[in-house]
């Protein structure tokens, strides 16, 4: 189990439906929890591009290793928590995001022996990282039936011996190669050919003149040029706030549903599952991001058209869809209707699977190969310091607006619609491509 933001928000909402709440105004443990979520969520955006850094530089068994054993020091702090030693959270959920992180960057290069498959085996991994709260749902049943949190913890902690089996025994001790050498082999052999060949460097020995100049034409950016490029510079605004209006939805749900049901315990429960439960089909909804961007692939292009202006022409549709689910999902969100939230779970679910798996793609598309990790962990640790903004926002509501969140969510959905701007940035790019191939052709 990796430990996404979504699993960290409902380790917070298993604790604050146990030990933790001493008193009937629950006001000031739910600021703490939003606190702990707050960073750890935090750390977990911004630890991508360190982590990438020494995924790359060690490769893959060290990386594992130091995940593993920080994220069983954040499940062992979990386990030994208590009233008195709440404190221990914050370290805790922040070993365990750190953890996670290494664990996600680690299993996604498994992708890389699917050949073509690849991006579907990707996506597939990031829903199933986003379906990760469905270990919680189960512990959270757990305590219901009289199981004590400290138990399930424990036992998450002894179920690091099966990412130390998996390590050792599974994966390379260096990366997994794309385009895969032919006498490449996996499990206890893990290893790569010594020697690739020129067709396994290009991955197609079929490219034709047009594909390899535009290969050399997208290597020949630099890794600044890229950072300050329209399309980064959007696509980071495009990704910071559609993260912040989900961090501050999932940060303020127990409030929100505490406010909705007038505090009714068993009502929240069931809602707090309710969401759990649409959590466990993020694994579902993100491959169709995925197709989306591959639905121009088998089509003839146009004439002159490069291979990375067709997957640009593509991700518009993704950019703009993710956009609309975000603007859709925000405004039902800010209605304090409380049976309209099972939709809202829907919609929040979709959103995020496609928003996560759109993000890896139009990176990988847009931006030279070399530069792909430092670039998509550069931009999730961009959005992350973004994000804390969801703690600001959260004390505004608890404080100043007693804990209604209706005017922070009505900002929130007038500032979704600046995502719009990015899609229609890329779509206007293509659009001036093809004007400029029309002239050359005419001329």
């Amino acid at each position: 189990m990796q430990a996404s933001h979504h699993t960290l928000l409902y380790i917070i909402l298993a604790l604050s439906s146990s030990m933790f709440y001493v008193s009937p105004d629950c006001s000031g443990e739910d600021e703490q929890f939003s606190l702990v979520f707050t960073i750890a969520t935090f750390i977990f955006q911004f630890l991508i591009l360190p982590n990438g850094l020494l995924f790359d530089h060690f490769g893959t068994t060290v990386a594992r290793l130091f995940g593993i054993c920080s994220y069983t020091t954040g499940t062992l702090m979990v386990a030994f928590s208590t009233e008195a030693l709440s404190s221990l959270l914050f370290p805790a959920l922040s070993l365990m995001a750190a953890g996670g992180n290494l664990f996600m960057l680690t299993n996604m290069q498994v992708g890389n022996m699917f050949g073509s498959r690849r991006s579907t085996v990707i996506t597939l991994y990031s829903g199933a990282v986003s379906s990760s709260p469905g270990i919680f749902f189960v512990i959270k049943m757990l305590y219901e039936a009289g199981i004590s949190l400290r138990s399930s913890f424990l036992f998450l902690s002894a179920c690091s011996i099966i990412h130390l089996l998996t390590t050792f025994l599974l994966l390379p001790r260096d990366h997994i190669p794309y385009p895969m050498p032919d006498d490449y082999t996996s499990g206890i052999t893990c290893g790569k050919s010594k020697t690739l060949s020129l067709e396994q460097i290009t991955g197609n020995a079929q490219m034709t003149t047009e594909e390899v100049e535009d290969i050399a034409v997208k290597q020949e950016k630099s890794f600044c040029e890229c950072l300050m490029s329209r399309f980064f510079v959007l696509h980071v605004l495009w990704l910071s706030v559609m993260q912040l209006r989900h961090l501050f939805f999932v940060g303020n749900l127990n409030p929100m549903l505490q406010r909705l049901t007038a505090g009714e315990p068993s009502l929240v429960s069931q809602y707090i599952n309710a969401f759990a439960i649409t959590q466990l089909c993020g694994v579902l909804c993100a491959p169709w991001n995925g197709l989306i961007m591959d639905r121009h692939k088998g089509k003839p292009r146009a004439a002159g058209e490069s291979e990375q202006e067709a997957d640009l022409r593509a991700s518009v549709l993704s950019l703009f869809l993710t956009a609309l689910q975000c603007l859709l999902f925000s405004i039902c969100a800010s209605i304090p209707y409380l049976p309209l939230q099972y939709f809202t779970f829907v919609v929040q679910v979709f959103n995020d699977a496609f928003l996560y798996g759109g993000h890896a793609a139009f990176v990988s598309v847009a931006f030279p190969s070399c530069y792909f990790g430092k670039l998509y962990g550069l931009a999730r640790a961009l959005a992350g310091v973004f994000s804390l903004l969801q703690y600001a926002c959260l004390a505004l509501v608890n404080g100043h607006l007693d804990g209604n969140p209706l005017y922070v969510n009505i900002a929130l959905t007038l500032l979704s619609l600046v995502t719009f701007i990015h899609p229609l940035s890329v779509f206007l790019h293509c659009r001036s491509l093809a004007s400029q191939r029309a002239i050359s052709a005419s001329s």
